[in-house]
């Protein structure tokens, strides 16, 4: 399974996890794992998922990412593969059966939608026991590090001290993460935390430039240094984004 790496869409260090996620469930009999992608956006892990034999379900408001999502799945040739719906999460109990997924994505969705504690509890309903739920969030310790860097001190001292980790009414999310309160919203969901990383610790900072090696060598190094950074803390806590897996109890 492949999917793009772009910012909210996870590197190569996520996909491992969900790709070890979806062998578990072919594991616990499930020949055909029900992945549902909520707030999945143009289909960058949608086609992926279907490609590799998964049955899809995205759940995405916007309209134009779904036509976009529909031309890649006609492209690679796995429409029959994902049902697409045009809603957003609050709706999700009404497209999906309860208990029903072996894989739920909420990738770049709880720093947007109104209630996130809602929008988990939805989740969590649809997730199968035994089955886990995918979470990649914006990590507000980068984005207070990233101001501080750009010499916007202000800004930086503003998303440090607020709860939420946003900085006045301009922000295009309404709140941040840090590996705790991430945790802290998962456990409240009864669910059980098996793994926090960072996703992007240095990957869209650095450059091949003055390298002494080419460049496919150079991302192979840059990636195998991600991967390790981002389970490494104190680095973990400054990566662009939080990505954790969680399971519900079977």
């Amino acid at each position: 399974m492949r999917a793009e790496t772009s910012a909210g869409h996870g590197s190569a260090a996520v996909r491992k996890v969900l790709e070890a996620e979806v062998r578990a469930a072919r594991a616990r009999g499930s020949e055909e794992p029900v992945v549902v992608d909520v707030g999945g956006g143009s289909g960058v892990w949608a086609v992926p998922f279907a490609a590799s034999g998964c049955r899809v379900t995205v759940v995405e408001p916007n309209l134009d990412a779904l036509a976009t999502l529909q031309r890649r799945a006609a492209e690679d040739g796995v429409s029959d593969r994902i049902t697409v719906v045009a809603d957003d999460s609050e709706a999700l109990a009404q497209h999906v059966r309860p208990g029903s997924a072996d894989l739920v994505l909420a990738h770049s969705l709880l720093e947007v939608v109104d209630d996130p504690r809602r929008t988990m509890a939805a989740i969590v309903e649809a997730v199968a026991g035994g089955g886990a739920v995918s979470v990649l969030v914006a990590n507000r310790h980068a984005a207070v590090l990233h101001r501080a860097l750009t010499g916007r001190l202000a800004e930086a001292r503003e998303l440090l001290s607020e709860s939420g980790g946003v900085c006045g009414d301009t922000e295009t999310v309404q709140r941040r993460y840090d590996a705790d309160t991430l945790t802290e919203l998962l456990v409240e969901a009864d669910l059980s935390v098996e793994q926090v990383q960072g996703d992007g610790v240095v990957a869209e900072i650095v450059s091949p430039q003055g390298a002494r090696t080419d460049t496919a060598a150079w991302e192979r190094e840059l990636a195998e240094f991600e991967a390790l950074a981002g389970v490494t803390r104190p680095l973990r806590d400054i990566a662009t984004r939080l990505h954790a897996l969680a399971r519900k109890p079977s």
